[in-house]
């Protein structure tokens, strides 16, 4: 018997994601209205709501839906604003950016990943996110200035030059550190040299290619 994917999906808010505290009308919502299912390899389809990553290929992941649901809501993002995303994937967490916010630039190192994601995002009919193949591991030069930035792999250290990249008043959602310490970070650009910084939760997720590496011990 084949799974009935809209009773999953519910069954995916109300017992992981809302138990979780998420609460956000906007983040539910759009979960509810996007087909996870549709992002997911077909051999894992029946999984696309289980409480796992998901390997989408060439060693990459597509995080559980409470991960997803979690940043979402910590992001705070509004209608009209600008997102970078570093990590495209399988362009599912793109897809929720891009209903929830104006426009979204999404930077993915690898082509047959983003080949997937544009193929997937256009079935929707999403036209607001730009995909760009690129390495955006160690900061993203082009595009301007974002209210908001997701990075969807986890990073050592986070590279200086992405948080200058945010307005003032801008978002920015990373998993620091390294296996088996890693923290859900928010930074938020209070002014020209001031941002906060507060550490949300511990989790592990495969790290972006290229990342930077923290400096070690020099003997």
């Amino acid at each position: 018997m084949s799974l009935n994917f809209e009773q999953a999906r519910f069954n995916m808010i109300e017992q992981q994601i809302r138990p979780a505290e998420v609460l956000d009308y906007r983040v539910l919502d759009t979960i509810a209205a996007t087909p996870r299912e549709d992002f997911v390899p077909e051999a894992f389809r029946e999984l696309a709501f289980s409480d796992t990553n998901i390997p989408i290929g060439n060693g990459e992941v597509m995080m559980k839906p409470l991960m997803e649901a979690r940043l979402l809501q910590a992001l705070d993002v509004q209608p009209d604003d600008k997102i970078l995303e570093i990590g495209t994937g399988s362009g599912y967490f793109t897809a929720l950016l891009a209903r929830l916010g104006q426009s979204v630039d999404s930077v993915e190192i690898d082509p047959a990943l983003l080949h997937q994601a544009r193929t997937h995002l256009d079935a929707q009919g999403i036209g607001n996110a730009r995909l760009i193949e690129g390495d955006g591991a160690n900061g993203w030069e082009d595009g301007g200035d974002y209210d908001v930035i997701a990075i969807t792999g986890s990073l050592p250290v986070l590279p200086e030059s992405l948080k200058q990249k945010l307005r003032i008043n801008g978002r920015l959602i990373a998993i620091i550190g390294t296996a088996p310490v890693m923290e859900v970070t928010l930074i938020t650009r209070l002014s020209d040299d001031q941002w906060t910084s507060d550490a949300l939760y511990e989790t592990q997720l495969p790290p972006l290619r290229n990342a930077e590496q923290p400096q070690g011990f020099v003997f």
